[in-house]
């Protein structure tokens, strides 16, 4: 897409029985008893985890191997790439740092020169989604398995600050996951106009109302260099 393409058409995302689709005053019960213990913490950061992966896996919906793989921004941004790159990162945070290392690991996630950021040519849409599957699969089984003071070690990390708790991590894994969900809803609004994740946190507009509103924003920013008493 280039500056001269056509903007998408909006389509808003519609709800579904996923969790991607659940609001997120839904997530947690915290507040709602007098105490909070543990493990409705752990409950709390696993749901916000659990919504943010589904949300992202959920922008690969209806798209074809090039869709997913195009490039969108000056540092080749695509929906697949972020999907395969959250899957390599929790299986670091919730696989080797508590020394938990996902079986059969492929090559790449041991890579620093930006192999997790996109799909190869003999790595096909089903395989990413498949991958990030097991990588969930495992760093589940770990949230499970630990309490949140467990210790773990991010040997990627600075020395003085490699040692963590599941706490931590979870809080990091969802902040991450969250942001990279975040970068494929713009990805996919730019390729085709899918916005929202069927929340009902996108506002309600139709196609039109949203080409309305878009035109009124672009008039806003070509206005603001004018003059004052121009504008």
């Amino acid at each position: 897409m280039t500056s001269a393409d056509p903007v998408p058409e909006v389509t808003p995302a519609q709800p579904t029985a996923s969790i991607a689709a659940t609001g997120l005053s839904s997530l947690s019960a915290e507040g709602t008893t007098p105490t909070t213990d543990a493990a409705m913490v752990k409950e709390t950061l696993h749901r916000y985890l659990q919504k943010h992966r589904a949300a992202l896996l959920a922008k690969l919906d209806g798209l074809a191997e090039r869709q997913a793989r195009w490039p969108l921004t000056p540092t080749g941004t695509n929906v697949l790439g972020l999907v395969k790159h959250v899957a390599g990162v929790q299986a670091g945070y919730l696989g080797l740092v508590f020394d938990r290392p996902l079986p059969d690991a492929p090559a790449w996630l041991d890579s620093w020169d930006g192999a997790d950021m996109y799909a190869s040519l003999d790595e096909s849409m089903a395989d990413v989604v498949a991958f990030h599957h097991r990588s969930a699969a495992h760093a589940d089984a770990t949230i499970a398995a630990l309490d949140l003071d467990a210790r773990g070690v991010v040997p990627w990390w600075p020395e003085d600050r490699r040692e963590v708790t599941l706490h931590r991590i979870l809080v990091h894994m969802a902040y991450e996951t969250a942001r990279h969900a975040g970068h494929a809803d713009i990805v996919r609004e730019m390729l085709d106009g899918l916005a929202g994740d069927g929340d009902g946190n996108l506002a309600a507009k139709t196609p039109d109302e949203w080409a309305t509103w878009r035109a009124h924003l672009v008039d806003i920013a070509q206005r603001s260099g004018l003059p004052r008493s121009d504008r």
